[in-house]
């Protein structure tokens, strides 16, 4: 029954695309982001799903969609570049089948991150493309939401529609992601136009947020904490009455804390003493290694570089009994840890240029947007204020990923990029809107002549 209904709604995806050709770079999003091929058991598990929605998506726009006002821009550009950069890292790696594995879905995230952008030349498109978004996403973090209420979830325990550690069913990723698009989540309840806003979208909205926010209790990871944290702060600036918002902010924490789950609890704690902890201790010797490493190969070593890396590091554990306190040191050895940080990542597989690329493509976005949000804030027109508002989520929402991806392997992932095709399009539209308009030069009246001269002087 559950193949059946993935393939009857994929089916109705691709037969409205016919008409409206458009249509097939959405469901294309789909695709990317909830994977339904890994939730079928048998029909669309039998069959190349992702491929055929990507050459729909790009055949659609090559052959029947209308291009005018759509331009190259520098982060696309900057983005073609990283794709270059990242194929020769690969050809060249130091694991070349590890690379090879990896190549063969990162080059299809940066392929339909440059391509999206020329598809959404229109207010509609992009608020189409964002409510795609957040409505794939909402098909996960509902379940993992409803799981967590239900059950408390756990750390590696919380499984969703499949048992699978990819994608955005992992759960550091997953809890960066459901952090990340909470102001987007807001800004469709406020200023969409494909649901208007009344009280059922309104209440939708609220309660997805609310899943939102269960999802990094459900999965216990610290990144989630400290995403919502990040959001909360970030989230002032736009806030009108923000002592108010402030109070209300404390209030819910306050609230909360007699319902987190005794294991949520113990685990955020070794945030503060993080060399008790197995797995921190491993992220900073493993940061440590990249740094080593890149200093003997500044340009990276391929993707998944970090199986070569040998580590040793010492875990430091204190138990008080009375006035007593001793220390207790364990001496860890590993080999083949993974980054587990999205700049670590970057500089060891690509090196310092791709590191330098990566770096740059995010930090343009930052100021493109803030560009955008100055520009527009004062406006009266209801189309600004929803860009004004538009910018304002996707910066928040980029923030909260740049932040998660301190400590996340996230690099590549696709629904980031995503993310920063949305941008890249809603300032071309803000630039397009609010472009000077040039004076149109009309022909000089051309006075009419008598083809056969009556009545002129002779």
């Amino acid at each position: 029954m559950l193949d059946l209904a993935l393939f009857g709604f994929l089916a109705a995806f691709f037969a409205i695309g016919l008409r409206r050709p458009f249509i097939w770079v959405l469901a294309y999003m789909y695709i990317d982001i909830v994977a339904p091929q890994k939730i079928s058991w048998f029909l669309l598990a039998s069959v190349p799903i992702s491929l055929i929605g990507f050459l729909a998506a790009f055949g659609g726009w090559l052959v029947a969609d209308n291009k005018e006002g759509t331009r190259f821009t520098f982060r696309q550009v900057l983005m073609l570049i990283l794709l270059a950069y990242c194929g020769y890292t690969t050809m060249v790696a130091d694991f070349p089948v590890a690379a090879e594995a990896k190549w063969s879905w990162v080059w299809k995230s940066l392929v339909f991150a440059i391509f999206l952008p020329l598809t959404l030349r229109t207010r509609l498109r992009i608020e189409a493309a964002a409510l795609v978004m957040v409505l794939s996403a909402a098909a996960i973090i509902i379940a993992g939401g409803i799981k967590t209420a239900f059950s408390g979830g756990g750390y590696g325990s919380l499984y969703f529609f499949v048992n699978d550690n990819t994608g955005l069913y992992e759960g550091s990723t997953l809890s960066m992601a459901a952090v990340a698009i909470i102001p987007l989540i807001i800004w469709l309840a406020r200023f969409g136009t494909v649901f208007p806003p009344d009280w059922r979208v309104k209440l939708f909205a609220a309660a997805l947020v609310f899943s939102c926010l269960l999802v990094p209790v459900g999965t216990q990871t610290r990144t989630g904490l400290l995403c919502v944290g990040v959001l909360a702060v970030i989230s002032l600036r736009a806030a009108k009455q923000r002592f108010l918002y402030l109070g209300l902010m404390a209030a819910a924490g306050l609230l909360a804390l007699p319902f987190l789950p005794d294991s949520y609890t113990q685990r955020m704690s070794t945030i503060e003493n993080h060399e008790a902890d197995e797995s921190a201790s491993t992220r900073i010797a493993v940061w440590k290694w990249t740094l080593d490493y890149v200093r003997d190969n500044p340009m990276g070593g391929g993707f998944d570089s970090f199986l070569g890396n040998k580590i040793s590091y010492n875990t430091r554990k204190v138990e008080t009994t009375g006035n007593t306190s001793e220390v207790e040191l364990d001496k860890v050895e590993d080999q083949g840890r993974a980054f587990h940080s999205a700049y670590f990542e970057v500089l060891g597989e690509q090196g310092w240029p791709g590191l330098f690329l990566w770096l740059l493509l995010q930090a343009l976005g930052l100021i493109q947007l803030e560009v955008v949000r100055r520009r527009l804030r004062g406006s009266d027109d209801p189309l600004d204020r929803s860009n004004c508002a538009l910018a304002n989520a996707l910066q928040q929402g980029h923030v909260v990923y740049l932040v998660g991806a301190l400590f996340v392997g996230v690099a590549y992932q696709p629904f980031i990029y995503m993310l920063i095709a949305l941008q890249i399009a809603l300032v071309q539209q803000v630039k397009r809107l609010h472009q000077p308009k040039l004076p149109v030069r009309r022909a000089p009246m051309q006075r009419k002549m008598n083809p056969v001269g009556v009545g002129e002087a002779g």
